[in-house]
């Protein structure tokens, strides 16, 4: 009886994915043989659960289904966790280069949407950001693409951890508020 409730919790958790996965490229590939040539076919596939967790993996296969779901398995093994600002956008700014592959990413305000191209914008999505402004200025290969994307996130630091690293508080850390700052221009002009 409890091996029958463990079957159906297994099931249930199959049908209820609580990753989110995007193709990116597939590429047909060849291999001349005496006969002719044999086909196969490579996918790459980002994967994400949309709360700050992302991995991506390439598979290769002789179908193009099966050289998806060893993608998807593969990137679901290399996942990584990236710390996002109000579960939106990026704490700061940062460049990732992976072989000829450079990107820079910015943080972005409320409302910009994801501005990036090809692979990088797949990455985002499968992030989670909402708000990013990117830009490839090295190789456009998607797997360098990719994987230089996958750098930069990694350099990612929260003001937490920062804070926790050099053993301060978060607010000490974080630049100071601009409350102060009208109190300063309003004393300008009463000296002018």
């Amino acid at each position: 009886m409890a091996r029958e409730g463990q079957r159906r919790d297994r099931r249930d958790r199959d049908e209820t994915p609580e990753f989110a996965d995007r193709l990116v490229a597939i590429n047909r590939v060849s291999k001349t043989v005496k006969g002719g040539k044999r086909f196969g076919f490579a996918a790459l596939v980002v994967v994400g659960d949309q709360k700050g967790r992302v991995g991506f993996g390439k598979g290769k296969a002789k179908e193009v289904p099966e050289a998806i779901r060893k993608a998807t398995e593969a990137a679901k093994r290399g996942m990584i966790r990236v710390p996002l600002r109000e579960g939106r956008t990026l704490h700061h700014d940062m460049q990732g280069r992976h072989g000829a592959g450079k990107v820079v990413m910015r943080t972005a305000p409320q409302g910009t949407g994801i501005i990036a191209g090809g692979p990088m914008r797949a990455v985002f999505e499968m992030l989670g950001i909402q708000d990013v402004v990117a830009k490839s200025t090295g190789s456009q290969n998607p797997y360098n693409m990719i994987r230089a994307t996958i750098d930069g996130l990694k350099k990612e630091a929260s003001p937490r951890h920062v804070a926790a690293r050099r053993g301060k508080k978060v607010a000490d850390i974080l630049p100071k508020t601009p409350e102060a700052a009208p109190a300063v221009e309003a004393a300008e002009p009463a000296e002018a």
